[in-house]
């Protein structure tokens, strides 16, 4: 259960990997509507207007009616889907299990151009990149460790970049980030690479991997490693600032709310640091781990999340003082 909760009027959207996916009373969690999908959802989703945009482990990808969770298109990819769609211009870039990038009309669901690579090495993390974009041009990380800017016209290529080699897994399942002229993209267990969006050159690497989206503030990089810690990078050098370690944990991608940097951990808590400089600062342990990143809505200080479980929670940030002592 690893789908990022999404906050749609007065109502927290949710899947999970058992049956489908629903929208929860913000307020009350009470449900409002339920669609049923065999094996469920996994992966994020992308929320436009109205449309909540989403794939499945039955092989299709869905458009759906985010007030009353009427489907109305599907798109049959015939594998799971595992990461979060883009939608830009009136198109949806999604990136299936079987390393394919399909490029289709959100208004139908009409395939536009399709990308596909092979991968050789029986070894594969299962998850997948959510495609970036910028001027035109698409960027995904693959399973086979190369990274690829496509133009978004017809999918033809533009340039790639072998990343990954050497490593068990050499999969790219973080989501790329585009900043001014930089691309960040992360190696599951390789390095983490800041190259030039334009020409995929090298600028720096930091010698940890991870999976998942990169947290950005104006100087800084967030992100959850493959190492079971949660680093932060100075965005120009790529200098390590500081680490949190877990135990026995891996962490989720997080979220930067009002100097706090929240997580969760896959067999643990949901965990607040200061962003600043790595201190603990508080957390709430659901019972079994976490795998969903949570989302944060700033206007009530509240987090939602769901646990290994697959129960949906909703919690509320305050800020005490420590009471004088007589």
């Amino acid at each position: 259960n690893r789908m990022k909760p999404i906050l749609f009027k007065n109502s927290v959207i949710q899947a999970n990997g058992l049956d489908g996916i629903g929208a929860y009373n913000k307020e009350t969690g009470l449900l409002i509507w339920k669609l049923n999908i065999e094996n469920g959802a996994e992966p994020s989703a992308s929320l436009i207007n109205d449309r909540l945009f989403i794939g499945a482990s039955d092989g299709q990808f869905y458009s759906i009616d985010a007030n009353t969770g009427k489907v109305l298109w599907t798109f049959p990819t015939r594998i799971e889907t595992l990461s979060e769609p883009l939608l830009n211009e009136g198109v949806l870039y999604v990136m299936t299990g079987n390393n394919t990038l399909y490029a289709l009309d959100a208004t139908n669901g009409k395939q536009l151009w399709l990308y596909s690579r092979q991968d050789s090495s029986s070894l594969s993390i299962r998850g997948g990149s959510k495609p970036a974009f910028k001027q035109g041009t698409v960027y995904a990380g693959f399973s086979d460790g190369a990274v690829v800017a496509l133009l978004a016209s017809n999918g033809s290529v533009k340039w790639e970049k072998q990343l990954s080699k050497n490593k068990k897994f050499r999969d790219l399942d973080s989501d790329p980030l585009l900043e001014n002229e930089f691309l960040y993209i992360m190696g599951y267990d390789d390095q983490f690479y800041c190259l030039r969006s334009a020409t995929g050159e090298l600028v720096w690497k930091f010698d940890k991997g991870g999976y998942g989206s990169i947290t950005t503030s104006t100087d800084r990089l967030y992100f959850a490693s493959t190492t079971g810690e949660m680093i932060s990078l100075e965005k120009e050098t790529g200098k390590m600032i500081w680490t949190y370690t877990l135990k026995n944990s891996m962490p989720t991608s997080p979220a930067l709310y009002k100097g706090l940097l929240i997580f969760g951990e896959s067999q643990g808590s949901l965990r607040i640091l200061d962003a600043k400089n790595g201190k603990e600062m508080s957390f709430f342990n659901p019972g079994k781990g976490i795998l969903s990143p949570p989302t944060v809505d700033a206007s009530t200080d509240t987090a939602y999340f769901i646990s290994n479980e697959a129960n949906l929670y909703s919690v509320h940030f305050g800020w005490g003082y420590p009471k004088a002592i007589p």
